[in-house]
C-alpha cells in the first residue's frame, strides 16, 4: 500500500468515526485545499529552506485543507470548546498557517533545527507550538526550545491518525499521553480526567470510554 494511500485510508477512517459520533467536529472539516497550494507550499519550501514539503503532509491537505470551528450556542459564554480540535494534537493547519509558523522571518536564518513542517497547533493564536511532520516521522515542536525536531514519536502521519483512532474505538489504554477522548456538544475535545482544563464545559464533557 502506498504512503499517499495509507494517509487517505487512515483519515477516512478517522472522519467517518467523527460523522458518527461527534457531527459537530465533523462539520469542522473543510475542503481539500488546492493543488495549486499545495504546490505553493512546496515550492516556498524548496525556495526559503532548501528542502519540499513531506509528501505525507501534502496528501492530507489533498483530503483536508484545515479546519473551521463551528458555531455552538450552548458554548457561546464559555467559548472553551473549538469544534475543529478534535485531534489530540490539537488543529490540522491550512497550508498558508503551516507555512507561516515555518518561514523565516526577513532577513533572518532558518531557526528549527530539521528538515521539518508543522501540521498541528493546539495554540491557534500562535502558533508557538504542536506537532511536525518530517523524513524521520511526527513530533512535537515548540518556540523557542525545541526546535530540533530530533525525537519523532510516530513514524508517519497515518501512524499518529491510526494511534488517534485506535484510541477512540479501544479505549484509554491507547491513549496519547494523558488526555483522553470525550464528547462535548457533538464535538470531540481531548482533556485529562485528573487534571482537566476545561472549565464551565468540563460538567458536559463525558469520556467517550
Amino acid at each position: 500500500m502506498s504512503d499517499q494511500r495509507n494517509v487517505e485510508t487512515s483519515w477516512r477512517r478517522l472522519t467517518n468515526w467523527l460523522k458518527a459520533n461527534a457531527p459537530v467536529s465533523y462539520a469542522s472539516v473543510l475542503r481539500p485545499a488546492s493543488e495549486q497550494a499545495v504546490e505553493a507550499a512546496d515550492a516556498q519550501l524548496r525556495q526559503h529552506l532548501d528542502f519540499g514539503l513531506p509528501a505525507e503532509l501534502g496528501d492530507l491537505w489533498r483530503l483536508c485543507g484545515g479546519v473551521e470551528h463551528q458555531y455552538i450556542e450552548a458554548n457561546e459564554d464559555e467559548g472553551e470548546i473549538g469544534s475543529g480540535a478534535f485531534l489530540p494534537g490539537g488543529i490540522l493547519l491550512a497550508p498558508a498557517d503551516a507555512l507561516r509558523a515555518r518561514l523565516p522571518e526577513t532577513g533572518r536564518g532558518d531557526g528549527w533545527g530539521a528538515a521539518v513542517v508543522p501540521w498541528l497547533t493546539g495554540d491557534e493564536a500562535g502558533p508557538e507550538s504542536g506537532h511536525y511532520v518530517g523524513a524521520d516521522g511526527v513530533g512535537r515542536w515548540s518556540l523557542p526550545d525545541n526546535l530540533a525536531c530530533d525525537t519523532p514519536d510516530y513514524p508517519s502521519i497515518a501512524a499518529y491518525l491510526d494511534a488517534v483512532h485506535r484510541t477512540l474505538t479501544q479505549g484509554p489504554a491507547d491513549a496519547m499521553g494523558s488526555d483522553v477522548p470525550g464528547l462535548v456538544w457533538g464535538c470531540l475535545i481531548w482533556d485529562d480526567p485528573e487534571a482537566p482544563l476545561l472549565d464551565d464545559a468540563l460538567e458536559h464533557w463525558r469520556p467517550v470510554h
